[in-house]
């Protein structure tokens, strides 16, 4: 999962999101992801979740949303299989091969001990969801790593209320500024949304929406 949200991440930097379709590059990034991590998939496994995802997302109506699967010899089943062979060949392409990704969580372990937080359970929980909350963000793509595991122990000690020794961050060489953005970074993702604004990020996730979307706000 981990793997996958940063291939994800790092492809947009290198990729616009009018040359390809988010639901697309993150099944690819899945599908590449367990490859790397040694934890195999089969094609049509992760076709058809991605498939229920992406039908649930849009459906609108009154009504609870009920799935239908695809037929695996209909025009659907190969558009998508298609799309997840493309999707994960121009990942390996635009990274130039590089998928080496580094996971955080042996890191945050490891600064908890030096920080003598790991004894407290809450403290370690809310770092982990913290951690776990970043890969939703472009942070691994743009801080180093300890960056990124030192802005989740500030949050996590900040909403407990946990004293920590003055600039703690520098004994794992990361600088306030950066830590404060990766934190904002995070906090981001707990911005309530509207269900109009929901909608229009679902939307999104195709890009010929995106399109439109653009062509909408003149750009």
């Amino acid at each position: 999962m981990a793997t996958a949200q940063i291939l994800f991440q790092r492809f947009w930097y290198v990729s616009s999101f009018k040359q390809f379709s988010v639901s697309d590059i993150g099944m690819g990034a899945l599908f590449l992801a367990s490859k790397i991590e040694e934890c195999p998939l089969r094609m049509r496994d992760l076709i058809n979740v991605f498939d229920l995802l992406l039908s649930r997302a849009a459906h609108v109506g009154p009504g609870p949303y009920v799935h239908t699967p695809m037929l695996y010899f209909s025009q659907t089943f190969y558009d998508l299989k298609d799309a997840l062979v493309v999707s994960e060949m121009q990942l390996l392409k635009r990274l130039g091969f590089n998928t080496t990704v580094v996971l955080p969580y042996g890191t945050l372990v490891n600064y908890l001990r030096v920080l003598d937080l790991a004894r407290n359970t809450d403290a370690c929980q809310k770092a982990w969801a913290f951690l776990n909350d970043s890969l939703q963000t472009p942070a691994f793509a743009l801080f180093p790593l300890p960056t990124v595991v030192c802005a989740c122990v500030h949050l996590a000690t900040r909403h407990l209320g946990l004293p920590l020794p003055d600039e703690w961050w520098e004994v794992f060489d990361a600088e306030w500024d950066d830590l404060h953005t990766v934190a904002a970074m995070i906090m981001r993702l707990y911005v309530p949304r509207s269900v109009v604004e929901q909608a229009k990020i679902q939307r999104l996730v195709n890009k010929r929406e995106v399109r439109r979307w653009l062509e909408e706000n003149g750009q």
